[in-house]
């Protein structure tokens, strides 16, 4: 690793951790309605949007109308997505012609972005419209990223509030969260994109000629937008093919930090948003410690991996060095392990390299940022709310261990909530093991997999870890635009999405019922190292205990087959 190395890592830290309190705090005073510098501008833009919906923001909801408004709103997103995408060949701004998608990809598709994942089995160059990418794709970038940031503030008010009935209003919590929680920051990064050089243009796609006489066509389109919202909205989703690795999507070393940090920024700063709900930043701080122990494990186990030289060139007279197969060779090996590091932690899913040419033990890493669920960092709102479940988890272990009722910032956790806790631990081994178990189990779908042995096995298990948790990136090299892997990932998607949304909802609602009682001497803290250390291993012992012998059959395999 070199000088610039060293500082890419630096800079990108500080770009994270530094605006996320003030971000955290902004984040707050929008969310509950305060005052804040954009209220001048904002504020009429949303009661106009109260407005025209027929919304009083003055009225809250109950956790089941709260959910059922939720659900409403998603199925709608979802219908009007899956029609745009079946009926794209008949509509307008298609500059190329490009057909109707098939219902199955469309299905796939439309699940994909309303559930905040952006897995792609296409090429969006290639198989999307101008329409499709704005009104569809871009649209759903915004409300699913708002709709976990929405969950996360019910989750919070529960926590926070005392002998209450309501968590709130889901329809003024979701445009607050798009208005000022998403928009203002995309705006902002996609004005720096199209200066670095990404596309927001209608016109058609460019011919130009090649070296050897060929014609090339060289894609446009309303890029910068949807990059813009594709990495602040944790979507991951690309304008083109092979995502931020594309020259047009991510041209420059600014655009690769600015994308990269992006990423985990609004993530970053929730974890300040809870700390105010509870009025407690102790608690902020020891939640992005976990966080932060999480990603550097990871990071530092890539990194360790990447630089390692490749053993079958050990009899080779040459200079052993950092493997640059797969990896974008613009920006070096360590931004390309930086940012799978990243994207997989954070839920985001997007790509500046291949991830199918990791080594084993990078592979390995991304697979465990996702099987741990949406924790470290995670997707905008889902990263927090997947935390909290943790810390209610290790909370319970520990009121075990000294035999006391586990309780949490002063609410006791009784056997409901124990319950509704039991429930999300099922979410992963559901949408991972039992729907990758299926498809590795009959020939046509496990034909997918173009490599034998246990980097096949892993090219799949990435696939279905991907979408059971909503992370939507890609280990490369597995063919899944096939009706079976299209609905059978969709249904992961389903189940990785909706599986925590529900349960988090109801613990809300049964966790702001509960009054809150002091917090004394003999009350277990929940700031300290202590605290800290006890939430990083529960996390670590329950995705372990999970996914190791999967692990095992795939990256593990591969990685002591190769002889390091």
């Amino acid at each position: 690793m070199h000088g610039y190395d060293y500082g890419l890592i630096l800079a990108f830290f500080a770009l994270v951790l530094i605006p996320a309190p003030l971000l955290g705090r902004f984040y707050y005073r929008v969310m509950e309605g305060q005052r804040t510098w954009l209220s001048p501008v904002l504020g009429p833009v949303e009661r106009g949007c109260y407005r025209l919906a027929g919304v009083d923001p003055q009225a809250e909801q109950s956790w089941q109308k709260y959910t059922l408004a939720l659900l409403a709103f998603n199925l709608a997103g979802f219908a009007l997505l899956f029609a745009i995408l079946l009926l794209q060949g008949h509509l307008p701004l298609n500059t190329e012609q490009l057909p109707d998608m098939e219902w199955p990809q469309a299905f796939n598709t439309a699940v994909s972005f309303m559930t905040n994942t952006n897995w792609q089995s296409y090429s969006g160059e290639a198989s999307l419209s101008y329409l499709s990418q704005m009104i569809g794709l871009t649209v759903q970038n915004f409300v699913s990223a708002a709709t976990g940031l929405a969950v996360l503030v019910a989750l919070c008010r529960g926590i926070g509030r005392k002998s209450a009935a309501t968590l709130g209003n889901f329809w003024v919590d979701m445009t607050r969260a798009t208005l000022y929680g998403l928009l203002p920051l995309c705006l902002l990064l996609a004005l720096f994109l199209v200066w670095q050089g990404v596309p927001q243009t209608f016109a058609h796609y460019v011919h130009g000629m090649t070296l050897q006489g060929a014609d090339q066509v060289i894609p446009l389109g309303p890029a910068a937008s949807q990059i813009a919202i594709k990495q602040l909205g944790t979507n991951g989703g690309g304008f083109f093919g092979v995502n931020s690795a594309h020259p047009f999507e991510n041209p420059t070393a600014w655009s690769n930090l600015f994308e990269l940090a992006s990423i985990i920024l609004i993530p970053a700063a929730l974890v300040f948003t809870f700390g105010h709900y509870v009025k407690d930043l102790r608690q902020s701080r020891a939640i992005i410690a976990c966080m932060l122990v999480l990603f550097l494990i990871g990071g530092a186990t890539s990194m360790w991996a990447e630089y390692q030289p490749n053993p079958a060139l050990n009899n080779a007279a040459v200079e052993q060095t950092a493997p640059l197969e797969g990896k974008e060779a613009r920006f070096g090996t360590t931004a390309t392990v930086l940012w799978s590091v990243t994207t997989t932690a954070a839920s985001n899913g997007s790509v500046n390299a291949m991830h199918d040419s990791l080594n084993p033990l990078s592979g390995m890493v991304a697979l465990v940022n996702m099987m741990v669920g949406e924790v470290i960092f995670g997707g905008v709102g889902a990263g927090l709310y997947g935390m909290l479940l943790n810390v209610l988890i290790a909370v319970f272990l520990a009121g075990l261990m000294i035999g006391r009722t586990p309780e949490y910032l002063g609410k006791k956790l009784g056997a409901r909530e124990v319950q509704l806790l039991v429930m999300t631990l099922l979410v992963m081994p559901v949408s991972v093991l039992v729907l990758a178990a299926i498809a590795a189990s009959l020939p046509g779908p496990a034909a997918a997999v173009s490599n034998p042995g246990a980097h096949g096995f892993s090219q799949l298990l990435y696939a279905y870890t991907s979408a059971g948790a909503n992370n939507g990136s890609a280990f490369g090299g597995f063919g899944a635009n096939t009706p079976f892997h299209n609905l059978m990932l969709g249904l992961g998607m389903l189940i990785g999405r909706f599986g925590y949304i529900l349960p988090v909802l109801a613990l809300a609602g049964s966790l702001a019922l509960k009054k809150t009682a002091p917090i004394g001497q003999n009350s277990f803290p929940t700031h300290g190292p202590l605290f800290v250390t006890l939430l990083t291993v529960t996390i670590l012992l329950v995705g372990g205990l999970t996914f190791l012998p999967t692990l095992a059959l795939g990256p593990i395999a591969e990685h002591l087959s190769m002889g390091f």
